[in-house]
């Protein structure tokens, strides 16, 4: 039997929190799953305003707040809740901030408009996750990167975060799904990336286009395995897939029955 190992989940939604696209039946589904097999995990989303915080009893985890994230020329509050799903005996850590997540939309206003600040909320949120880590003194072997909301996180633990020893030996791996943007995050986005020192503007070069594929680029660059649906993707998106070097192995994993055992192996491919 395979050793039993680490898995942190990261993505932008779960059920049965908020189930606005697939991408949260997928993160509801594998890490239930990888528990049976004795896989520790943890799982990690934004607390975003539509989500009933008395409804789903989120409470605030007060040894894993209080700390300040500088985005810009700001420091956000990174405030920390966690919710149990009793059904699977899975408890989930919401990453929350009242500027970025109290709006009762996710990622586009009332009138369809994509928000402007959404390059802070990924960045707020893929470093407010590898924060909470540390919180918790808990060394993921596998970070499983959900969609583009979590597309920094690869390239975070490899500067901003390289020296904490959490995450020394971790493997990132990231899924897209079937839900591209068409629009550009904010022009500066690069800008509050480097205002971490820790950060070398070459590992943003990938970064650019700021829309949907630049995200793709920088999150396939600095994982160690990408996974694509079955289905075909925008051109776009299919270019930068065909441009992942062979190193950086593409995986097509269908969600179906047998998806779990695929991401069981996958995990265990990686680790070895």
């Amino acid at each position: 039997m395979a050793k039993s190992f680490r898995v942190l989940y990261v993505a932008s939604e779960i059920k049965p929190f908020l189930n606005d696209t697939y991408v949260s039946e997928i993160v509801r589904m594998l890490p239930q799953e990888m528990q049976k097999k004795d896989i520790e995990i943890r799982i990690l989303v934004p607390r975003f305003g539509l989500i009933n915080e008395r409804k789903n009893r989120l409470h605030e985890v007060v040894r894993l707040s209080g700390l300040n994230i500088t985005i810009g020329d700001d420091d956000k509050p990174l405030i920390i809740k966690v919710a149990s799903i009793p059904a699977a005996k899975l408890q989930v850590y919401f990453i929350d901030n009242e500027d970025y997540f109290k709006r009762k939309t996710v990622f586009k206003n009332k009138s369809g408009k994509f928000h402007k600040d959404n390059d802070e909320r990924i960045l707020f949120f893929c470093r407010g996750v590898l924060e909470t880590v540390i919180k918790l003194g808990w060394s993921p072997d596998i970070i499983h990167c959900n969609d583009w909301m979590s597309s920094l996180v690869p390239m975070l633990i490899k500067s901003a975060f390289s020296e904490s020893h959490l995450f020394e030996n971790t493997k990132c791996i990231y899924s897209l799904y079937t839900n591209e943007f068409k629009e550009e995050l904010d022009k500066n986005m690069i800008k509050k990336i480097l205002e971490d020192e820790e950060i070398d503007e070459k590992m943003t070069k990938s970064l650019e286009p700021l829309d949907y594929s630049g995200l793709l680029k920088i999150a396939s660059e600095f994982s160690d395995a990408v996974i694509r649906p079955k289905d075909e993707l925008s051109k776009k998106v299919e270019k930068v897939l065909s441009e992942i070097s062979p190193k950086k192995k593409l995986h097509t994993i269908l969600n179906d029955e047998k998806s779990v055992e695929s991401h069981y192996k996958l995990y265990n491919e990686i680790l070895n």
